[in-house]
């Protein structure tokens, strides 16, 4: 089975910077599995050619990667190479406690996402370069410890495919449908707001932005090796975005009646209320894109009294949902 050229990549450059001298093509040849099976390709052993060839791209692309590989004449006239440590290592790293606790916070975040040997990788080296993060007990960081919760298996599947800008398809059921429908999307950044997280991105289908909760993406994340069709904000004001679609972005008041003892998210946002009896109380809350959307989820604990056209709205959701 050929080996992948990022491992034949990593086991040279592991063995140029862990030589204490010059090694020569013949011994790089020899200790690297890659190139002893370029050598017997095909049953023929003997195969300078593939190997010379396999050997100088990988030397220059470690080269363009910043990896610093010396070329040295050996006394009997064969050349020999190495990358000592003290030319490849990194400056010292400079970080304040925020921006040390803000790395630290995200490496958990990847912990969670199934990418744990990356992120204790991150803060290992972080915490050899004198960073305080917060596991250390002595760190300024300790005091209160922030967590961010990625349960949600799209999470890492979507995170990769913003990153290398590639169009994904999965499920996804809205609060107001019985059942989930395919979306095809552009996925372009993620982010956490009031404890779920919330992908934008270019709907296809929809020709427009949309923002999707990772909580109701059914299934599995399906990416696809195709070119993004619409461009990529500069800066992708995700939280904004979440608070607009979500009535967090409010346009006027509504006013609802809640059940005694239920809709607790509602009454934090309520800019007054009264006891009505009779287990119920009514709020006057700030209403915007998306309230209808929300006040569904509270079923029979919410009744809308007004305006007249979010009323519509959330019956029609709810007979929506019935018919399902």
């Amino acid at each position: 089975m050929a080996i992948a050229k990022a491992e034949r990549l990593m086991n040279l450059a592991l063995c140029l910077l862990s030589t204490r001298r010059p090694l020569t093509k013949g011994e790089l040849r020899a200790s690297i599995e890659a190139y002893i099976e370029a050598a017997t390709a095909g049953g023929e052993p003997g195969k300078d050619d593939a190997f010379n060839r396999m050997f100088e791209r990988d030397k220059e692309d470690l080269r363009e990667l910043g990896l610093i590989i010396e070329t040295v004449e050996g006394v009997d006239g064969e050349t020999g190479y190495l990358a000592r440590r003290d030319s490849n290592r990194l400056p010292p790293i400079t970080l304040d406690v925020e921006e040390a606790a803000a790395l630290g916070l995200a490496a958990k975040v990847w912990q969670q996402a199934r990418l744990a040997g990356a992120a204790s990788g991150a803060l290992q080296k972080l915490r050899a370069a004198g960073m305080p993060l917060a596991e250390d007990p002595y760190g300024a960081t300790s005091a209160l410890e922030t967590r961010i919760p990625v349960h949600e298996a799209a999470f890492e599947p979507l995170m990769l495919a913003a990153r290398d800008r590639r169009p994904v398809v999965f499920d996804y059921r809205k609060a107001s449908a019985a059942h989930p429908e395919q979306r095809r999307v552009e996925p372009w950044a993620l982010e956490c707001w009031r404890g779920h997280w919330y992908l934008a991105g270019w709907d296809r289908d929809r020709q427009a932005e949309r923002v999707f909760r990772l909580s109701r993406i059914t299934g599995k994340v399906r990416s696809r090796a195709l070119a993004f069709t619409a461009p990529v904000p500069d800066h992708v004001t995700v939280r904004e975005t979440v608070e607009s679609w979500a009535g967090e972005t409010a346009t006027g008041t509504a006013r609802i009646r809640v059940r005694t003892g239920h809709g607790y998210p509602l009454r934090a946002r309520a800019l007054s209320s009264r006891e009505l009896g009779d287990g119920w109380d009514e709020l006057e809350i700030p209403y915007g894109h998306g309230l209808d959307a929300w006040l569904v989820e509270f079923g029979p604990d919410v009744i809308v009294l007004g305006p007249a056209e979010l009323r519509a709205d959330v019956v029609d959701r709810l007979r929506a949902v019935a018919k399902g």
